[in-house]
């Protein structure tokens, strides 16, 4: 929100009440506290009196300041608050107080001025940002002096944080603008909007800087942030009330950011193997029964295409009756039958399901009765017509209903459904009640973690590690509950562009592995679009395809369209072996499995603004072809680059553009990286060590390269360390099952040179 009118001014009506100085300093090793009045004390009598804040600075983990600035304290906190794994106990490293306080915590250091309670936050000796005069503050939208003054309803808390030179801000969730959020208003707030707008459905508090630092606002509801947009040298961000809070992460890289602000909310769990194949959808307005789901299932099969889910999207159940979970009898007579014939063809089941309880449902009257619907101040039952006429909203703060809702999913677990698209959890009202009491303006947000959360409990108590969603809404904490997708986009060149920034801002935003709708929801695109999303779709973490009004088997599109799907669904299955073990990592870290350039290059001026094109992994880069010439441009980075699909090596640090077909993508190996392919290209699952060929990609003499493969349960199954020296290339390999290296193009004019292991061992292979 902007509250300024220019450099100097406030706008009409607006208090802007900010630390003037440091009163008093209770400097403790736990945490520093802060007395600011925001007028200077001068004498005994000027205490009479005035606006006071409260500045808060303690280390909660290792590398992360927290900053709590309080007007006033006693305001009930109703919650709720986003679940945080920090340590019960926590200190600074080291504290020294004299005109500038100083605290430390691993390399990240704030020294606060007494003199005018200025911050500024330090990376050992390099300096990352600072809130200087006027940058914190305490706002009044309706300012008409102390004596007037109406308490917390006009109130909001402000955070200013400075924004230098060359220095770009990414993340705030799943945004569909430009990437670089510099100059933007950027309300983190869920809507269920499309991918053509400011809207959002995946909305977090955090950005990123590439200067090696983040920032995390510790609010689940509405946070404002404007950066470079109010003043053009600082990064806002206030939200309504008495206080705010905000984490400053120390890097010294994004990657380490986004590791540390992981720990502090969540891993993402990682996903079952069998997830990374092809999900095929029946589209949601079309029309289906079981004849017609076997026809597309079959039609896939027949045409070599390996499927490995089958989704059935909303009408599965009658029109509505949206939720009552129960199968529309004139469809799918026999819907416990036709799911086991499926899964005997080796498929796993996807239901469509929301957290909306149609008026027409039969568990309308069950979930009013026993009060497991959000309600209206009165205690009516909040109701609208929107998406479903009468619908109510499933409240999740009450335990009863949490169990009610679960209930019914594991019925259709026991039917044989493997998993569940949780749709919808945006458009959430902020004038209803909760059950546990909670603000329902910071429960909007936060909505979509219970929604998901609830879902994923029962998921994990039936099927273990192999839990796993599909859902659209999040917020902070969500991705510990994977898979997300992009959302509600159109059939054309410039939503299959928008949906690549969304998914690369929501995983510069801790989500570790994203998907979208292959060929675009809304309305139905040309066999063009559709073959190149094809391969931007395979070339994603998790790899669907879903429309709206029309099908999305790949023969609709033409024959030669199936040839593409085929030929892209292959590849990723070969690739399993690498996708699964950084999928593993991603786990483990945090660190997003599809990451933005920006991410991996930080030192690249020319990767900061760049989101047309991705790193799938450590080693893969991807650059989807986003026009009907057929044309590729991408950028390289410094460095060696080879060409996965072709075997040709192209220099980095500069720009190409070249015409490809649609069986072919910029899809290059980073010089001195090893991948690992799979001995099998018709299923996601199998025993990725055995008979594994591992390419080493340009190695430059003098250095080694490692690479590991996990099994399909992330164990680690083999090791391959690979070295270049001045007598050849030194190879170990680890692990119980046969595979073969492949030095690419080290032999005599620019050929393959093969070593093959049939068990762990050590060679020296002479180029």
């Amino acid at each position: 929100m902007k509250f300024s009118n220019g450099q100097w001014l406030s706008k009409e009506l607006v208090g802007c009440f900010s630390p003037a100085h440091v009163y008093d300093a209770d400097v403790r090793a736990d945490r520093v506290r802060l007395l600011c009045p925001t007028s200077r004390i001068n004498h005994r009598g000027d205490t009479l009196g005035g606006i006071n804040l409260t500045l808060e600075l303690s280390a909660p983990m290792s590398g992360v300041i927290r900053v709590r600035v309080t007007h006033h304290a006693g305001l009930a906190d109703r919650g709720p608050h986003f679940e945080l794994s920090l340590p019960e106990h926590s200190a600074f490293d080291s504290v020294a107080d004299g005109e500038t306080i100083v605290a430390r915590t691993g390399e990240l250091e704030v020294r606060v001025n007494k003199n005018n309670a200025s911050m500024a936050f330090y990376h050992g000796d390099r300096r990352l940002t600072g809130s200087g005069d006027r940058d914190i503050a305490y706002i009044k939208t309706n300012w008409t002096g102390l004596a007037y003054d109406r308490g917390p309803e006009d109130a909001y808390m402000r955070g200013q944080l400075d924004l230098t030179v060359g220095e770009l801000i990414y993340g705030l969730g799943e945004r569909f603008g430009a990437f670089v959020k510099n100059g933007q208003s950027v309300d983190v707030y869920n809507e269920d909007g499309g991918t053509s707008t400011e809207q959002s459905y995946k909305n977090i508090p955090l950005y990123l800087s590439n200067r090696g630092y983040g920032v995390f606002v510790n609010h689940s509801e509405r946070v404002s942030f404007e950066v470079g947009s109010d003043m053009v040298s600082k990064v806002g961000f206030s939200v309504e009330g008495e206080s705010i809070e905000y984490f400053i992460i120390d890097g010294p890289t994004m990657k380490d950011v986004l590791r540390r602000y992981t720990d502090m909310t969540g891993k993402p769990a990682l996903p079952a193997a069998w997830t990374f194949g092809l999900w095929l959808s029946t589209s949601f307005t079309t029309d289906y029964d079981e004849e017609t789901v076997n026809k597309f299932v079959d039609g896939m099969f027949n045409r070599g295409i390996p499927l490995s889910v089958f989704h059935f999207d909303c009408f599965w159940m009658r029109g509505f009756h949206w939720s009552d979970f129960t199968w529309d009898p004139d469809m799918f007579p026999d819907p416990k039958g036709m799911l086991a014939r499926l899964k005997a063809k080796g498929l796993k089941i996807c239901v469509w399901i929301n957290s909306y309880v149609g008026q027409e449902s039969c568990l309308f009257e069950e979930g009013k009765r026993n009060g497991y619907f959000l309600k209206r101040a009165n205690g009516d039952v909040w109701q609208w017509d929107m998406w479903q006429p009468g619908l109510a909203i499933v409240d999740f703060t009450n335990p009863e209903a949490r169990a009610w809702y679960q209930s019914k999913l594991e019925a259709l677990i026991d039917m044989g459904v493997d998993c569940f698209k949780t749709d919808f959890g945006e458009r959430i009202p902020t004038d209803c009640v909760y059950f546990d009491g909670s603000d329902p303006k910071k429960m909007h947000n936060y909505y979509a973690y219970l929604y998901n959360k609830t879902v994923w409990e029962v998921l994990q108590k039936r099927k273990g590690g192999e839990a796993v969603l599909f859902a659209r809404s999040a917020t902070a904490g969500g991705q510990k509950f994977p898979v997300h997708w992009g959302g509600d986009c159109y059939s054309t060149y410039e939503a299959m562009q928008e949906t690549l920034r969304g998914g690369l801002s929501l995983t510069s935003s801790g989500f570790g592995f994203w998907s979208h709708d292959i060929g675009g929801f809304e309305r139905t695109s040309t066999a063009d679009v559709y073959k190149r999303w094809c391969a931007f779709g395979l070339l994603s973490s998790h790899s669907r395809l879903h429309g709206s009004g029309s099908y999305r088997v790949p023969w609709l599109y033409g024959e030669d369209a199936a040839d593409v799907l085929r030929s892209f669904v292959q590849l990723k299955a070969s690739l399993m072996p690498y996708l699964y073990t950084q999928a593993a990592r991603t786990h483990e870290t945090g660190v997003p499995m599809m990451r933005a350039m920006a991410i991996e290059f930080m030192d690249d001026r020319n990767c900061g603004y760049l989101c047309n094109q991705y790193m799938l992994g450590d080693s893969l880069l991807v650059a989807p072809i986003f026009n009907d010439k057929s044309i590729a441009e991408y950028y390289l980075p410094d460095g060696v680059w080879t060409n996965v699909q072709t075997g040709e090596r192209k220099v980095g640090g500069k720009w190409y553009k070249e015409e490809m077909d649609y069986f072919h993508i910029p899809l290059f190996a980073r010089e001195g990286s090893i991948v690992a392919f799979g001995a099998h290209n018709d299923r996601p699952v199998y025993d990725y060590a055995d008979g594994a060929r591992y390419m080493v990609y340009a190695l430059p003499v003098g250095q080694t390269a490692e690479t590991t493969v996990v099994d399909k349960d992330a164990k680690l199954a083999a090791s391959l360390t690979v070295t270049h020296t001045a007598e050849g290339y030194a190879v170990r390999y680890e692990g119980d099952k046969p595979c073969t290296v492949v030095l690419n193009g080290a032999g005599e004019g620019g050929k393959d040179i093969e070593a093959v292991f049939d068990k762990a061992g050590e060679a020296l292979v002479r180029a």
